[in-house]
């Protein structure tokens, strides 16, 4: 019976809540003695007041009525140990996390108790005990609204003059831990987005605004490293590199994303304080001046890494006013910003001016036509983007040598190396796609789709604005119909106004139109380059398509004459593939990759992340580990070839206002002639298999050993059909004389044979595989990280009777391989004659 005395109490019940707070009041101090109790209790107390807060009123009442969490601030006091302060920093987290009453948030946040848990002196070296106290905060954050956000600030004449939850917080914004990093910037916008204005007043006023000064001062430190990474990663290339480099790239992306969010917040002046200090600590003294041309002075960014941040900024924070500074300033010289990072706003204003030669620029586009513009563009040209040394575009005297940002973006591209030119791409199709652009902006960076364009005058022409329907139908321009407009001019004098500008550019003074003959120019000069590589030019045909979308009106004499010539030099590499490795595979590649091209270049965006500037080049195991005459090395230059071919048919198509067709003009194939080795052994499309039955009238006894010590008896023969050829040995059947079966099959395309020095009757042949090893293999993967397989050709070494017979075995080879070659080539023909392929109303 005395049992019935210990029996024990319900875990889940209020008697329990009741002798744990009981028990709890009688703790005076916390030692070793009692720290496991305590500790024991306050978790079971969170335990009771989450299951209480879902099941039963009592509970919580219970807990309002015997002032728990007086108790708790009090063992906090009395407590020596830091186990206590972590156990009651996760009972306060619990506990609110899981409340869902709101009666019962009200009574946690209505007394100063959670105030003084936030405010109390904790020590922070214990990594552990700051990772408890960030939850804590964060999770009162998560429960704030704008009547629970009030009990936790004081205020005098209706303004808020403490709030220790956000001012706590961001003390640890930049902690060097990136969880930590991350819970306080989850709480700050959770804060922001309540949307109190008593509140949004309190973090946008001194001294807390120096928060977001902060955020992008940290911002721009992890900019530079940024670009340290990468300019170390250039002289490393390796996996890890790669992954370094992306890590940096996620911080990077990261922060811009809350940049967005806490701007999205609505909160009056944040948004033009971010923007501000991102133009004035990162954009002006660091971003702009290392896009420009010839040597940089201790640049802290490298050209590369700047065009990728000009990138994300627009594509990721989302402010007009950003956006379109941005634009204004890629049309002034590099000299004219700011270098001190720390530069005051409106600091050494001086009015703006403008050059004499600007002036005349500008007042002799009022009275020009479509030709003269081209015209001013091709002298533009001849000065700007030939004859300067050393990358081909002149600078404008702005009180400086230098060019303005925007031809400097023109100057990679037309003479940039591969990377450059993908950067600048990159830059111009995000200011194409940012929708916070002012049309009339894009319109002065020269990269308005004709499309716009044409509506735009459209409108003018219906609402009688000044003789739009004159440019509706006329190709006569004036710089009133075709300069500047207000909302440019307004961009301008804010440019002005942020960093004092003393001369205007003459870039601002130039009609638009000029602009995109410029940037169309640039564009036919990169597909006449034969040192970028075909991604990067399928970048620029994905541009040109969405500036010139159904019209071949803007292309010039001279722009047709080169893509023409490109075309017909880069046919020549294609027919020198029609006798390459990868004969076979031309014609399949082509029609590929043309339906690839056709996808790219009208897709909605680029296929091409920008963050993919900033890694590495993939050299491929073929370039790294195999000799010069590999065929995966031969397999991928025969793609690029294929690609860039593609392209430019595509080009010359477009160039001439066609419609770009589904597939390519191909021939079919035609019937095997009678007296075709193919046709003797009895081969048929689709060709040859194993175990495949076959005549071998025309087959050579040979020796091969696939196994040392192990060698094999076959007829062998080397068979073409169509464009499909191959290395045929096939084992003779015992009781039918002259016929065989197919053992072993192998590409007769890039087998190189070759009779042996010094054994006249071996014949050596190389065995390349039968499709692309690296066709399925991302260019791209994620996060970078694909590491291409190391692969190596087969070698085949036959062993003939005689030496005549291995002579005919190798004639054999050499004719089937011309036979090939020849099928290919006649299949191409209308591809590879430019005239036949483009529709005979296009043809130049």
């Amino acid at each position: 019976m005395w049992f019935s005395f210990w029996r024990s109490r319900d875990r889940f019940s209020l008697d329990e809540l009741r002798f744990l707070t009981d028990q709890l009041m009688k703790v005076q101090i916390v030692n070793e003695v009692n720290k496991d109790f305590v500790i024991e209790a306050l978790r079971s107390i969170a335990e009771l007041i989450t299951y209480g807060d879902q099941h039963d009123n009592a509970y919580f009442e219970f807990f309002m009525e015997k002032q728990v969490m007086g108790e708790f601030v009090r063992i906090l006091k009395t407590s020596r140990t830091l186990i206590i302060s972590l156990q009651l920093l996760q009972t306060m987290s619990i506990m609110i996390q899981n409340l869902k009453n709101e009666h019962s948030i009200y009574y946690m946040f209505s007394n100063e108790h959670v105030n003084y848990l936030i405010t109390y002196s904790f020590d922070f070296r214990n990594e552990e005990l700051l990772s408890y106290y960030i939850s804590f905060l964060r999770a009162i954050s998560g429960k704030l609204n704008k009547d629970t956000i009030s009990l936790l600030v004081k205020t005098q004449n209706e303004e808020v003059v403490s709030f220790p939850l956000y001012v706590e917080a961001i003390r640890f914004a930049f902690h060097e831990e990136s969880m930590i990093r991350t819970a306080v910037r989850a709480l700050t916008l959770n804060i922001y987005h309540v949307g109190d204005d008593a509140v949004n007043r309190f973090v946008s006023r001194a001294p807390h605004a120096d928060y977001f000064l902060n955020l992008v001062k940290f911002f721009r430190d992890q900019c530079i490293h940024l670009n340290l990474v990468v300019s170390n990663a250039s002289k490393n290339l390796g996996v890890e590199s790669t992954s370094t480099i992306l890590s940096a790239v996620d911080e990077i992306e990261d922060n811009l994303y809350y940049f967005s969010d806490v701007v999205s917040a609505g909160i009056p002046d944040v948004g033009r304080l971010i923007m501000d200090s991102v133009l004035r600590l990162l954009i002006f003294p660091l971003i702009l001046p290392s896009l420009r041309i010839g040597a940089v002075k201790e640049p802290r960014l490298g050209a590369v890494t700047s065009l990728y941040l000009l990138c994300c900024i627009l594509r990721i924070v989302k402010i007009k006013d950003l956006a379109n500074t941005v634009a204004a300033s890629l049309l002034y010289c590099p000299d004219t910003f700011p270098r001190n990072s720390e530069a005051e706003p409106n600091g050494n204003m001086l009015g703006p001016g403008s050059s004499d030669a600007a002036s005349q620029y500008s007042d002799e586009n009022n009275c020009t036509s479509e030709s003269d513009a081209r015209s001013e563009l091709s002298v533009l040209t001849s000065s700007s983007l030939q004859n300067h040394p050393p990358n081909g575009v002149t600078g404008h005297d702005c009180g400086s040598t230098q060019s303005a940002p925007r031809e400097a973006l023109l100057s990679f591209v037309t003479s940039g190396d591969d990377v450059q030119v993908s950067g600048s791409l990159s830059v111009l199709a995000t200011l194409l796609q940012t929708k916070e652009l002012d049309e009339s902006m894009v319109d002065a960076l020269g990269i308005l789709p004709q499309r716009k364009q044409h509506k735009k005058k459209l409108l003018q022409a219906l609402v009688g604005e000044d003789s739009g329907e004159e440019q509706l139908f006329s190709s006569e321009s004036s710089g009133v119909k075709d300069g500047i407009s207000n909302e440019l001019d307004i961009y301008l004098q804010k440019l002005k106004d942020y960093v004092g500008v003393s001369c205007a550019s003459p870039e601002v003074g130039v009609s638009p139109r000029v602009h995109r003959f410029q940037v169309l120019d640039a564009l036919v000069s990169l597909f006449c380059r034969s040192n970028i590589s075909a991604e990067t030019l399928w970048e620029g045909g994905w541009l040109l398509r969405q500036l010139l979308p159904y019209s071949e009106a803007e292309f010039n004499s001279r722009h047709l004459r080169l893509l023409k010539d490109s075309f017909h030099n880069c046919t020549n590499h294609v027919i020198e593939e029609t006798r390459g490795t990868w004969s076979d595979l031309l014609v399949t590649t082509i029609c590929d990759e043309w339906r690839k091209c056709k996808r790219a270049i009208e897709a909605s965006s680029p296929r091409k992340d920008p963050k993919f500037v900033l890694l590495p080049s993939n050299k491929s195991a073929s370039d790294e580990n195999a000799s010069c005459e590999s065929s995966i090395a031969a397999g991928e230059r025969m793609c690029e070839t294929v690609k860039v071919f593609v392209l430019l048919h595509h080009l010359h198509i477009f160039s001439l206002g066609g419609v770009l067709p589904d597939q390519p003009p191909v021939l079919p194939a035609v019937d095997i002639p009678e007296n075709s080795r193919a046709k003797n052994a009895d081969v048929n499309p689709p060709g040859i298999k194993p175990n495949t039955e076959i005549n071998l009238v025309d087959g050579v006894p040979c020796r091969i050993a696939f196994e040392r010590g192990k060698e094999r008896h076959f007829h062998f023969l080397a068979l073409s059909v169509g464009t499909s050829g191959w290395l045929v040995l096939a084992e003779e059947l015992p009781m039918i004389s002259g016929r065989g079966v197919v053992r072993v099959a192998a590409p007769l395309a890039g087998c190189n044979p070759r009779i042996d020095d010094k054994h006249p009757r071996w014949l050596h042949l190389r065995i390349r595989p039968s499709t692309f090893p690296f066709a399925d293999t991302p260019k791209y993967g994620a996060h970078g990280k694909v590491k291409p397989k190391t692969l190596v050709d087969g070698r085949w070494t036959l062993a003939f009777r005689d030496e005549d017979s291995c002579k005919y075995a190798l004639s054999m080879i050499l004719e089937e391989v011309k036979l090939q070659s020849h099928e290919v080539e006649r299949s191409l023909q209308p591809l590879l004659e430019l005239d036949r392929s483009s529709s005979p109303l296009l043809s130049v």
